[in-house]
């Protein structure tokens, strides 16, 4: 297949997508509201600085984190359906890009963290666990998302052969078995950071998206165009879940969300071999994940706290600033990075190729 085909391909699906994703949203959004699936706001015992500047969202569903993760696991099998009716027009059948060394392992990965968090948003609407207003601890999902690694790692090193990193301006290098450490640090550290930044009404996704949208890019350089198309079809769902999570939001992603879209951001940036430019094309997840082991690290060692409250978007509506103002400039930042990023992997790309 041409390269134009394969432009026009990931602009179709990324479009469809985006149309899929609107038009099942009131449904979504009906089902989320009519059976009060809404998220536990934490009392002012526990956290009374978030508490006291979240409590007017109480009664706002959240589990809306499905919208993305189920279109794009949809579609992501329908086109795959189609591709085994050899009656259908070829440029149908061509839609397909299920392919088992690009996209299996992110659907997989996808899938299966959405499923955990969905349970860790059930046990918080229920107010079940061991977290602070339900939901699982801090402590529980590290061991979660460190297990779902494992399988990825197990599935890079011994099913796809991969054990190597790229380190920008130096080269490709072997590191062996270490890679399974390295994978699974990749990848809890990804979710742990989408996770963090998902405080705020549209916050994670536009952040995730621009990062998403700059790993498509450097994919698209190499080549790797069923994984880009893959990332198109995210994006797309996640550009129309941002049309009703923009503030005030019609309801929240969940942790259904959140975790799907930090393991999966994770599993592209190492299928692209993007995983150091990741600190600065999500640079923004990575400020707010520092911000909250800053909050901690210091408050054991003093007894006090550095921020108001922690991540530090927190911190920003805790000093007055409006929500929307704190949104849009993650926004911005993460926009400016992820280009940042962009331009010197493939400034790094072409010193590979010359």
């Amino acid at each position: 297949m041409d390269i134009n085909f394969q432009i026009v391909k990931i602009f179709f699906l990324t479009t469809f997508s985006f149309l899929i994703s609107m038009a099942w949203t009131p449904l979504l959004s009906h089902f989320l509201y009519k059976y009060r699936l809404e998220k536990t706001i934490r009392n002012e015992g526990t956290t009374p600085v978030y508490s006291q500047l979240h409590k007017h969202k109480a009664g706002t569903p959240t589990m809306g984190g499905l919208l993305f993760w189920v279109t794009t696991t949809v579609l992501t099998l329908f086109f795959s359906f189609l591709s085994n009716f050899s009656s259908l027009p070829a440029w149908l059948r061509q839609l397909n890009f299920l392919t088992r060394s690009e996209t299996l392992l992110p659907l997989g990965a996808l899938i299966a963290s959405a499923l955990v968090g969905l349970l860790d948003d059930w046990f918080n609407i229920r107010r079940q666990g061991g977290g602070k207003g339900g939901g699982l601890t801090v402590k529980h999902r590290l061991i979660i998302f460190t297990l779902i690694a494992l399988v990825g790692a197990w599935w890079f090193y011994f099913k796809l052969d991969w054990d190597v990193v790229h380190i920008p301006f130096l080269g490709t290098f072997a590191i062996g078995a270490w890679y399974i450490l390295f994978f699974v640090f990749v990848i809890v550290a990804t979710s742990f950071s989408v996770n963090t930044i998902d405080g705020l009404d549209g916050l994670a996704a536009g952040s995730v998206l621009s990062a998403f949208t700059a790993l498509g890019a450097i994919g698209f350089i190499q080549g790797d165009y069923n994984l880009v198309a893959f990332c198109g079809v995210l994006v797309g769902s996640l550009l129309a879940f941002l049309w009703f999570n923009i503030p005030p939001a019609r309801f929240f992603m969940g942790d259904t969300g959140s975790m799907s879209l930090g393991v999966t951001l994770g599993i592209v940036a190492l299928l692209v071999h993007a995983e150091f430019y990741l600190p600065l094309i999500a640079l923004m997840l990575v400020l707010e994940s520092c911000s909250v082991i800053i909050q901690i690290v210091y408050r054991k060692l003093f007894h006090r706290k550095i921020f108001i409250s922690a991540p530090f978007h927190h911190h920003l509506e805790a000093i007055g600033w409006p929500e929307s103002k704190i949104v849009m400039r993650f926004w911005v930042i993460s926009a400016v990075t992820a280009v940042a990023g962009l331009i010197l992997a493939l400034m790094d790309l072409g010193l590979r190729i010359a």
